[in-house]
């Protein structure tokens, strides 16, 4: 393999990187999902037990300590106002999961840097591909909540992966690009936690759009994470198609910031070993 494959930034080679390094990736992200609860006596059923704990917990918090409700009726039992929030937590812990961990992969594996040949744009991907891991295992947790509660859930949850790919692109492509500026800037470490955890009350995960007087409306739409959270609740709870035509733009606009994070991390990565 040589350098200039190894350094293009155009899209084409985003996508090549990605396939050629398919099972590299696999590996890795099996290595980190499993290496997380490594020596825990209940092993990897912890990452099923955590989202349900969390699932209870804001059940508890919302609807039952701050009395709220979802629809303006209040007509929603607790469990279904559960649901309903946790959908909104899903799609934020996806974004945060990535956003929070990307200014370190590098820093945390300088050997890569300095010692091995290795394909240092691939770590953005296992970090991404722990996060979807764990997303799938909390809609798991979902699905089955809405079993106990509503006796069934809608058949459409199976385009969830479909309104997810969006946001998918966008959180790798901001993956790229704060794993390269942390290793010039570890300030930005500290930053994200607080940038995604605002995010998380600027978004529709604890009350809907229609809660926010109109004026306030447009700003919330311009939160990228709004579409997504929406349409992820048309899909796994109203059993609604959702808005293709959106989705189709928000798809349009995640590959175009994959894109431009794929293309900084290309361009700044030679200096990683000196600056490591």
């Amino acid at each position: 393999m040589n350098s200039r494959m190894v350094y293009s930034a155009t899209p084409a080679a985003m996508f090549q990187s990605f396939w050629r390094n398919r099972e590299l990736i696999l590996q890795m992200t099996r290595r980190e999902i499993l290496g997380r609860y490594r020596g825990s006596v209940m092993g990897l059923a912890w990452s099923f037990f955590n989202p349900l704990l969390m699932l209870v917990v804001y059940t508890f918090v919302f609807s039952v300590v701050f009395k709220a409700r979802w629809g303006a009726g209040g007509e929603e039992s607790k469990g279904e106002f559960a649901i309903i929030l946790f959908v909104g937590i899903i799609v934020h812990t996806l974004f945060a999961d990535i956003v929070n961990r990307a200014p370190g992969l590098i820093i945390a594996n300088v050997n890569y840097v300095k010692k091995v040949v290795f394909p240092l744009e691939i770590l953005p991907w296992t970090a991404l591909g722990s996060a979807i891991f764990y997303s799938l295992v909390s809609m798991t947790v979902l699905l089955l909540a809405q079993l106990i509660i509503k006796q069934s859930f809608p058949w459409t949850s199976v385009l969830f992966p479909l309104v997810l790919l969006p946001l998918v692109f966008a959180s790798i492509g901001f993956g790229w690009f704060l794993a390269s500026l942390g290793v010039y800037v570890r300030d930005i470490g500290q930053l994200t936690g607080l940038f995604t955890t605002i995010l998380m009350f600027l978004s529709p995960v604890f009350y809907p759009v229609s809660a926010l007087p109109q004026k306030y409306r447009v700003w919330l739409q311009l939160n990228p994470l709004t579409l997504i959270i929406e349409e992820s609740r048309k899909v796994l709870i109203l059993g609604n198609f959702p808005d293709w035509t959106s989705l189709s733009l928000a798809l349009l606009a995640g590959l175009a910031i994959a894109a431009a994070g794929f293309w900084w991390f290309q361009k700044t990565r030679k200096g990683f070993a000196d600056v490591l």
